[in-house]
């Protein structure tokens, strides 16, 4: 079984004849097609608990056309000249990057004291800063509704030239009646953040009708009442939709102690030319880094090594926005990676880590794309993906929302993503024979342990030890620490409720 899959699929499979052919990228961004805003606004605007184990999957089948095919993987460096990471063109052929210059910033703070504000969330101020750093591009802002559709509906959108990005996950801005009405017929609004101050000032907008049915059916596949994202952030959210060019007052921060780790797709791929790096591969995750998945990552370096590269890179880029209140906080995962390094599990000479800003949906295989296709803005080639990725539990059902295999799947063959390499898991669970993480052997299924998340925060939350060889020690004892503070927490309240009830 072939290490990785090159996303090669035809435009024929892809697209009918009639659509435009797609073209090379120019070092020009192209502008998208059909999106740009009307001069006037129209009259319809004015009407208007986890069971399954953290890493395993089975190995990507043969859904492509031969390696023989002109799209096919590219050739390792001893065969062709080795290409800098910054070389690899994000979508559109430029970096979309929206902050305003320092020496343009006052201006800007007066002029958006006089416009329209409309006062955006903690989630919403997560896209602004993924879309002014250019995760997103060739996208310049929050969707007006040509994109929006195409989005929704596509998963992509078509640029000018005719040819084909991902956007697998729509990126918009909800408004109430009551700001709709404030803005009139205002062209450009202000943006104030959840701290009261102005953080962007959206250009030439357009507001269209939120469909939060079709919007949740059509991203999630289901419109089954539990899902953390559309409960928190779509259900309440304003019956309309604006869209508009960000153009953002100064870059975003948080304040958290976690700035320093949140380096933008130009800074990375500074960072890889630094390093010399002929090949960057990508891990995403969620959940603290055990030593499965630390085999997997090393695994995959080697293999690229005896492919040819040189000195590959490893991105490991857990996700920093919206999450689930059952995941563990960026905070603690990020120290529990710092532990991974400083044991050596994970060389600190030929590893990255930087957390990725985006919020997280539990989208499962439209999710992923939009994962990968920001990776590759910020200059990695290689993507590796794995059971279930982006997944969760079904919200009213005991069983897997999605198809576990279907991530993966749907990743070799997505329009956009063709230039992306592949990479899917290999299985890994715990050998009690070797008493350390392995790659599974079907043929001794009985010596393999699969420790589930679940498992896992149970050996943390009562302070027992998983097997020797599944985490290291230092690492550990971080989540000991969190889930521990955690049932004293929740002891406290329960102590002050019965004492308030007393009294």
């Amino acid at each position: 079984m072939p290490l990785f899959t090159s996303n090669a699929v035809s435009n024929a499979q892809i697209f009918p004849s009639s659509f435009p052919s797609r073209r090379s990228l120019t070092s020009t961004p192209p502008t998208l097609l059909l999106l740009q805003p009307t001069p006037t606004r129209s009259s319809a605007h004015n009407r208007f608990p986890l069971s399954n184990p953290l890493y395993s999957s089975n190995p990507l089948t043969a859904l492509l056309p031969s390696p023989s095919s002109a799209s096919s993987l590219p050739m390792p460096p001893h065969a062709t000249p080795s290409v800098r990471s910054s070389l690899i063109e994000p979508d559109g052929g430029a970096l979309v990057e929206l902050v305003v210059p320092e020496a343009e910033r006052a201006a800007r703070r007066a002029e958006a004291s006089l416009l329209p504000a409309v006062r955006i969330g903690p989630v919403d101020l997560e896209w602004v800063h993924v879309v002014s750093e250019g995760w997103a591009s060739p996208l310049r802002g929050f969707m007006r509704e040509a994109e929006y559709l195409q989005s929704l509906h596509f998963n992509s959108l078509r640029l000018a030239d005719g040819s084909v990005v991902n956007m697998s996950l729509p990126i918009v801005l909800a408004i109430r009646d009551e700001d709709k009405e404030a803005i009139g017929t205002a062209p450009d609004v202000a943006l104030i953040g959840p701290s009261g101050d102005f953080v962007a000032i959206l250009r030439r907008i357009e507001i269209y009708k939120h469909n939060k049915e079709e919007r949740i059916a059509r991203t999630w596949g289901t419109t089954a009442p539990g899902l953390p994202y559309v409960e928190e952030l779509i259900t309440p959210a304003g019956n309309w939709l604006i869209g508009g060019d960000l153009e953002v007052l100064e870059p975003i921060k948080y304040n958290d102690g976690l700035d320093h780790y949140r380096l933008s797709p130009r800074e990375l791929r500074k960072q890889f030319d630094k390093r010399e790096a002929d090949a960057v591969f990508a891990f995403q995750l969620r959940n603290p880094v055990h030593n499965g998945h630390a085999l997997l990552m090393n695994d995959t370096r080697k293999r690229l090594l005896d492919m040819g590269y040189k000195n590959p890179i490893l991105l490991l880029h857990p996700l920093g926005g919206f999450i689930k209140a059952d995941d563990v906080p960026l905070d603690v995962r990020m120290e529990q990676h710092s532990k991974v390094l400083e044991d050596g599990v994970l060389d600190p000479e030929t590893t990255i880590v930087a957390i990725f800003p985006s919020p997280m949906h539990y989208a499962g295989p439209t999710e992923v794309q939009w994962h990968a296709k920001a990776r590759l803005n910020a200059g990695a080639n290689f993507y590796i993906v794995g059971r279930d990725p982006a997944g969760m539990g079904h919200p009213t059902e005991k069983r897997d929302l999605y198809d576990p295999d279907h991530g993966k799947k749907v990743l070799g063959m997505a329009p956009g993503l063709e230039k992306l390499n592949i990479l899917p898991f290999k299985v890994a669970a715990y050998d009690t024979v070797a008493k350390k993480m392995s790659f599974f052997d079907p043929s001794r299924t009985q010596d393999f342990l699969f420790i589930s998340g679940t498992k896992m925060r149970t050996y943390a939350k009562t302070g027992e030890n998983p097997p020797d060889g599944f985490m290291c020690p230092s690492g550990w004892k971080v989540l000991v620490n969190y889930y521990q503070s955690i049932q004293s927490e929740e002891v406290g309240k329960e102590t002050a409720s019965a004492v308030s009830s007393k009294s």
